[in-house]
């Protein structure tokens, strides 16, 4: 169903209180999940990656979730109860017992990113201050921390070396959180 469907059946006021959240789900479900909400009229948005799998007769191209185990839906507290007993669902993220609403900049953004001609791939969530550990390259198994993170794919860390700190340039897909 498309966004205007969803939103044509909706009330003004109802619009206007609904908000995105993401959902955990079944391993492998997310798939199952969007399509049962979309049934129900409760709008779903699953981020899907194209990868080329190989079996050993053939290869194929196949779109699998960015986000392994998540599947994000829009809906009012009215809802809540139809979106937690859809089948796959594990749980609605949040803190406690208490969905937590993702800000509509970030939907946006994944949005902006799911329509544009630019290759995407899921990568570590990494944010200044954080842990990292070097997975690659001669300084594969280096633990520090990340000090910022600058440039095209350029990070700069901090290296804890005999008491002392070193910073070092690395490329982004070579650390990992820890």
């Amino acid at each position: 169903m498309s966004d205007d469907n969803v939103n044509r059946d909706k009330e003004p006021s109802q619009t206007s209180s609904l908000h995105w959240y993401a959902l955990r789900t079944k391993s492998r479900h997310e798939k199952l999940v969007r399509d049962q909400l979309d049934k129900q009229g409760i709008e779903p948005l699953l981020p899907t990656v194209k990868r080329l799998s190989q079996w050993k007769d053939r290869k194929k191209e196949i779109e699998i979730p960015l986000f392994s185990g998540y599947c994000f839906v829009r809906f009012s507290q009215q809802e809540k109860a139809p979106v937690q007993q859809t089948t796959g669902v594990v749980e609605i993220v949040g803190s406690g017992s208490r969905p937590e609403a993702i800000p509509e900049q970030e939907i946006d953004a994944l949005r902006r990113l799911m329509t544009s001609v630019l290759p995407y791939d899921p990568h570590p969530y990494l944010h200044e201050g954080m842990k990292v550990e070097v997975v690659r390259g001669p300084l594969q198994g280096v633990l520090g921390i990340l000090m910022r993170k600058e440039k095209r794919h350029r990070l700069v860390i901090g290296v804890h070396l005999i008491q002392q700190a070193a910073a070092v340039e690395i490329d982004v897909n070579d650390v990992v959180p820890v």
